[in-house]
């Protein structure tokens, strides 16, 4: 394997980012995150057109989940390694084919290997460039820029469900895919122009000894451990919401379109906009205190869904508790792991979210599967437990924190309080 050049060591310390570039992250974020969760509203569709029987239906967002794996364990951790600018770019490319593939399918197979790829380019492209921002960004904001760029993601598959649902009601739900093929054209030739160069110090290293150091921070590293367990269990209670909200939506008494449907994922945009403050919170040592609170929030909303059946305004009050929370325990996670090794972004957010894959995966078929055998209590009483059990992992997971990331929260904190 030819030698290639990573970051090892940490880069001079950058300045302060300024707010256009910033939020031009997050909307490259939301635009990439996208493309992994257009199906979800759309479900019904695919089943009808492929032959898939409700409770298999979960099969097609596996598939994306499994590509998300292979991209967190392939791909993004080329950003270690390579030019940032031109893996991009790359990836766009390719992404663009996948989703017209995606499109053009005929077959389950051809619709099942497609997903597959979108879900592995739509995360290399996401986790790519929240790792670019964090490595651009100075220590001391490290934790609001990431949870803007956050907020981009959240927005992204929020508006994803929405757009999704009202392209498939105007002209199908391949126009979906159609349509989300030209914006990649249209982001690859914005992100050629004004994506940010680094100068890293480097040194020299191959792509397998690359690879082999995630498994070394995966066994070595507490800080990913302890985080990605919680994000596990966080990401398995969305996929649970969210893989099982268009079956009793779609059906009888309700019967609402896609476009209704989707439009339901609008109203967690609170949760996104909550991120900049939980990077913030997080940025002055505050990253367990908001982790509590956003996990006893993840577990009441439960109690809100479950009255769905019910009352709508108690689904949407659940949605505005479950991405609230759902969203300041992501930015925190990242805040949280991003401290440990400076010169490692791209390998640590491929880590971290090979946990959310994992979660998000287990989530989705286990969804669709509970929801056909005893109906709707049945998914909320599984998101529930899965809630639960995150609150509980996360309070006897606090002596087990190491106490230099106690240590590094704080002199950052200070640190940014007086510059």
């Amino acid at each position: 394997m030819a030698e290639s050049r990573v970051n090892d060591q940490p880069a001079t310390v950058a300045p302060f980012l300024n707010k256009g570039l910033v939020l031009l992250f997050a909307v490259a974020c939301a635009l990439s995150v996208a493309n992994v969760y257009y199906a979800q509203p759309l479900l019904d569709a695919l089943a009808a057109d492929f032959g898939f029987s409700q409770a298999s239906i979960g099969i097609v967002i596996t598939a994306t989940q499994v590509g998300c794996a292979l991209a967190l364990l392939f791909v993004v951790p080329l950003g270690d390694l390579m030019n940032r600018r031109r893996l991009t770019m790359a990836q766009l490319c390719l992404l663009c084919a996948a989703l017209i593939a995606v499109g053009m399918a005929s077959s389950p197979a051809v619709l099942l290997i497609g997903m597959l790829c979108v879900g592995l380019l739509g995360t290399a492209m996401t986790q790519g460039l929240i790792a670019y921002a964090a490595s651009a960004a100075a220590p001391a904001e490290r934790g609001r820029v990431v949870g803007v760029a956050q907020g981009g993601v959240v927005i992204g598959l929020l508006l994803a469900r929405t757009v999704a649902g009202w392209v498939a009601d105007l002209s199908g739900w391949r126009s979906v895919y159609f349509v989300s093929a030209a914006v990649a054209l249209l982001m690859l030739v914005v992100l050629s122009r004004v994506l940010p160069a680094q100068m890293p110090r480097i040194q020299y290293i191959s792509y397998l000894k690359l690879l082999g150091s995630m498994f070394i921070m995966l066994a070595n590293e507490r800080v990913l451990q302890i985080r990605g367990v919680i994000a596990m269990l966080m990401f398995a209670a969305f996929s649970i919401f969210w893989s099982a909200l268009v079956l009793p939506l779609s059906a009888a008494p309700y019967s609402f379109s896609h476009t209704a449907i989707g439009s339901f994922g609008l109203i967690g945009v609170l949760g996104a906009l909550a991120a900049a403050r939980a990077g913030h919170w997080a940025d002055r040592g505050h990253g367990q205190r908001t982790t509590g609170l956003a996990l006893v929030l993840l577990l009441l909303s439960w109690l809100a869904l479950a009255m769905m059946p019910y009352s709508l305004w108690a689904l949407v009050l659940g949605i505005v508790l479950l991405d609230l929370g759902g969203q300041a325990i992501h930015v925190t996670n990242q805040s949280m792991i991003f401290r440990t090794q400076p010169a490692a972004h791209s390998r640590l957010v491929a880590c971290y979210m090979i946990f959310y894959t994992v979660g998000s995966g287990l989530g989705a078929i286990a969804s669709t599967a509970v929801y056909a055998s005893v109906g709707w209590d049945g998914v909320c009483l599984l998101g529930a437990a899965v809630s639960l059990l995150a609150l509980v992992f996360w309070g006897l997971s606090l002596r087990l924190m190491p106490q230099a990331q106690v240590d590094v929260q704080k002199a950052v904190a200070h640190r940014g309080a007086t510059d």
